[in-house]
């Protein structure tokens, strides 16, 4: 968010078994609610809601994430047929619309080492390895055609060496996973104020991005809703840990 200060959180202790229990019974009680009631969600609730998302983890504390909350009834009827007109975008009291920044690099870097560096949050050494490694691997090079020779050399050379997905030859993918971890963290916290929530990949993006005047620098990843959930009844279940956990090897 533009003009946002930078806040240190402020230490507590190891949370104990008792609250790693509570947190499991949270986690377990969080479902994707097909039909909500038409409730509204206070305005100051989601804004604590996505205060906590915008403290999830970000490669490189770069924070590409945006949210575009939508409660106007009129935007809602334009937005459902863009999302396959699955009515949860009809019912719930808000639905937000989770999209990350293709141009992250240029619009937050600067701002982001500034801040890191008047909080003591990185020294001068980390300062200068980020100058020099971030940069490089999200340039595109002219007429944004330079990730071509880094995909070749990414290539050849995870042969030999570990090498990690390079940003400017996987940028949908990175921003994927940024912006799904602050819409984890938003959907945690709805479901300990009492909301429900139902993460939407079925829209179409551009139609997503139409709707709602989001430029097209911005990847549009998730479309969620939240409010109060009108199937209470309903349950859900996960295949057992055994068959999916392998410990140090496959």
């Amino acid at each position: 968010m533009r003009g946002a200060t930078c806040e240190l959180p402020t230490a507590e202790p190891r949370a104990s078994s008792s609250g790693l229990t509570s947190f499991l019974e949270l986690v377990r009680a969080r479902r994707s609610t097909r039909h909500f009631r038409p409730d509204p969600v206070p305005a100051a609730l989601l804004d604590e809601l996505l205060e906590a998302a915008r403290w999830a983890p970000s490669g490189f504390n770069l924070q590409p994430t945006h949210f575009v909350v939508v409660t106007d009834p009129q935007v809602k009827a334009q937005l459902c047929p863009a999302c396959m007109n699955q009515r949860q975008v009809l019912e719930a009291g808000a639905t937000v619309v989770f999209t990350g920044d293709r141009r992250v690099l240029e619009n937050h870097f600067e701002r982001v080492l500034e801040q890191d560096r008047a909080a003591g949050a990185i020294d001068q050494a980390y300062e200068n390895l980020m100058r020099k490694g971030v940069p490089l691997s999200f340039d595109q090079g002219p007429l944004g055609i330079g990730w071509l020779w880094k995909a070749v050399v990414a290539f050849v050379a995870e042969r030999f060496v570990p090498i990690p997905k390079v940003q400017a030859v996987h940028k949908s993918y990175w921003l994927a996973k940024q912006v799904s971890l602050s819409a984890m963290v938003f959907m945690l916290a709805a479901e300990a104020a009492g909301l429900t929530t139902c993460p939407m990949e079925g829209f179409g993006e551009h139609a997503v991005r139409r709707v709602l005047g989001i430029p097209s620098s911005q990847t549009v990843v998730l479309v969620v809703p939240v409010g109060y959930a009108d199937n209470s009844g309903m349950r859900k279940t996960r295949l057992p840990l055994a068959g999916r956990l392998h410990r140090d090897r496959w």
